[in-house]
Parts: structure tokens; C-alpha cells; sequence
């Protein structure tokens, strides 16, 4: 079992679904299935069937996606409490994107039902606000981030439209986001820019970028109503690669994050120059196990998935 005060919780966000997410582990362990049926009462459907058995076209849909993820994340948190018991005290936690919303959960300042009910609403909003202003993102890789900042403002110049940069995955790997105009010139001329690889991803949303706008004024209403409590453990921020410490912190960045750019490489640096050794990542698939491996070799990285990846942790 690894040493709480070395290691930290980590939550995947969109890109990371696949059909078959938690099934194993639902039929393993009796606290991940009691979640997923939990989960299916709070939303009034069968989400763990979606989980289980897709379709794949269904579950990527974004506002299915985001419920998926954060009850997986869930699901395979309870499991790995129960396996090494409850006086397991990691040093802190974080999660990509969405994932920052489970993240919250494992912390202690966001219920399970409160959860999953705002993790519905910001699926809906973010999908409503693709259709208002259809984007799309994409990948680049072998890419430092002042070229892929030079890309932008060439492709935004030239063709108009929003394109940022969305995600700071790890070194060599950072996601742009915005119109479909600026996005498809970034592409066509990324080899002429010097960019390596460039990747168009199967997402219909442009996520943290201004296009979100829309989205982040309604989520906002939703963020006021939900209640919050204080973190019990530090939940490193997207936005800012800080830990949040108050509700009122915690508010303001689920609120920004919609908008703004995912320092996950920073996020990631921070925990382990705070001590963080080891990596637990919850959830579905090892995306961010993977894009450790860029940002550290020096350090252990997890994936609770599945009923051997828990054994694995607790009998290593």
C-alpha cells in the first residue's frame, strides 16, 4: 500500500470514456456497482448501463460523457477506500478538466449527489454552447508552448475566429481549442510553422476556450446553488496550479475553468516538488499515468481501473 503523505489522487477528464468503463469493477466490488446504481437514481436513467455497454456514440456525446467519468471516478475511489481502509490520508489531489469536479469529491467539498447533478449541468451547458458557437480542438505534438502561441495568433489573424491554447498536457503535448475556421488553417499549415505532428480529436466542443462563454455564465447559477464544503485535503487547480483551500476559491475556479487554459503540466510539478512520489490515477484508461511519464519518470504512477489495478496497489 503506498504512503498517503507521498501520494496524491488523480481524475481523468473527457478523451478518457470508453465502453466497458467501471463494468469490472461494478461486478467486483459491491461499493463501485452501489454507486453506478446510485448514480442511475439521482440522474432518473441508466447511466451504468451506458458505461457498460456503450454505444461508443452515445457515451462520447458530451453530455453523457462528463456524468460517466466523474461516476467512475467515484466508483473506483470508494473501491480503493475499502480495499486499504478508510485512514488513508493522501497528500492531495487533482483532476483534468472535468475531472477536477471528482477531485472535489475525493477532497471532501463536493457530495456525490450535488456532484453529479452539476456535472450533468455543465455537460448540457458546454454541449448548448458548442451549438451556439461550434468549435472544435486539437492535439499538437514534439510543440513547445511559444510556437503553439505563435500558431494561434497566425491562424487568428489570417482567418479570424478564436483559437488558444486549451490544455498544457506535459512537455512536447498542448491541445488548442476554438472555431472550426482558424482551427482547420492551424492544421493545414502546422508542418509550414514548424509544428511536428497535429491531430484533429474527436471532440465537437472547443473546452476551455472563450467560446465557453455562454456556458460559464449559466454554469455559474448552477455553481451558486450547489453547496460546497472546504477541502479536506489540497485540490490543485486547473486554472492556476495552486491548491484551493476555501469554498469560495473552489467556486471561482470551476467557474473560470471553463474558459481557461488546463495547467496540467504545472499542476503536476507542483505536487511533486511538494513532496507527491506516487500517483493514483481513478477513473477510466491511464491518459494521465501516460502524461506523467513526459512530465517525470522520477515518480510512480498508478491506474485503479480495474480489479488488478487495485490489486496491484494493494498488494504491490
Amino acid at each position: 500500500m503506498p504512503d498517503g503523505s507521498t501520494t496524491a489522487l488523480l481524475f481523468p477528464g473527457q478523451g478518457s470514456q470508453a465502453a466497458g468503463m467501471g463494468c469490472a469493477l461494478a461486478e467486483r466490488y459491491h461499493v463501485a456497482r452501489q454507486t453506478f446504481e446510485e448514480a442511475n437514481d439521482i440522474l432518473g436513467y441508466d447511466l451504468a448501463r451506458l458505461c457498460f455497454d456503450g454505444p461508443e456514440e452515445d457515451l462520447n456525446e458530451t453530455s453523457n460523457t462528463q456524468p460517466a467519468l466523474y461516476v467512475a471516478g467515484v466508483a473506483a475511489l470508494r473501491t480503493l477506500y475499502e480495499l486499504i481502509g478508510e485512514s488513508f490520508t493522501p497528500a492531495c489531489t487533482a483532476g483534468h478538466s472535468l475531472g477536477e469536479l471528482t477531485a472535489l469529491t475525493a477532497a471532501g467539498a463536493l457530495s456525490f449527489p450535488d456532484g453529479l447533478r452539476l456535472v450533468r449541468r455543465r455537460g448540457e451547458l458546454m454541449r448548448d454552447a458548442d451549438k451556439a458557437s461550434p468549435g472544435g480542438m486539437a492535439a499538437l505534438l514534439g510543440v513547445e508552448l511559444s510556437q503553439v502561441q505563435a500558431m494561434c495568433d497566425e491562424a487568428q489573424s489570417q482567418v479570424g475566429g478564436v483559437l488558444v491554447i486549451a490544455n498544457d498536457n506535459c512537455p512536447g503535448q498542448i491541445v488548442i481549442a476554438g472555431n472550426d475556421a482558424p482551427l482547420t488553417y492551424a492544421l493545414d499549415h502546422a508542418a509550414e510553422m514548424g509544428i511536428k505532428r497535429a491531430v484533429r480529436l474527436p471532440i465537437s466542443i472547443a473546452s476551455h476556450s472563450p467560446l465557453m462563454t455562454q456556458a460559464q455564465a449559466q454554469f455559474r447559477m448552477a455553481l451558486d446553488a450547489t453547496p460546497f464544503s472546504q477541502p479536506v485535503l489540497p485540490v490543485v487547480a486547473n486554472t492556476t496550479a495552486r491548491p484551493l483551500s476555501t469554498v469560495e476559491e473552489v467556486r471561482a475556479e470551476l467557474n473560470a475553468q471553463l474558459t481557461s487554459r488546463v495547467r496540467w503540466t504545472e499542476s503536476m510539478q507542483a505536487m511533486i516538488a511538494d513532496g507527491v512520489t506516487t500517483f493514483i490515477e481513478l477513473g477510466s484508461k491511464d491518459v494521465l499515468t501516460g502524461l506523467l511519464k513526459r512530465i517525470d519518470r522520477g515518480v510512480k504512477g498508478y491506474v485503479a481501473d480495474s480489479p488488478a489495478g487495485m490489486e496491484a496497489l494493494v498488494n504491490p
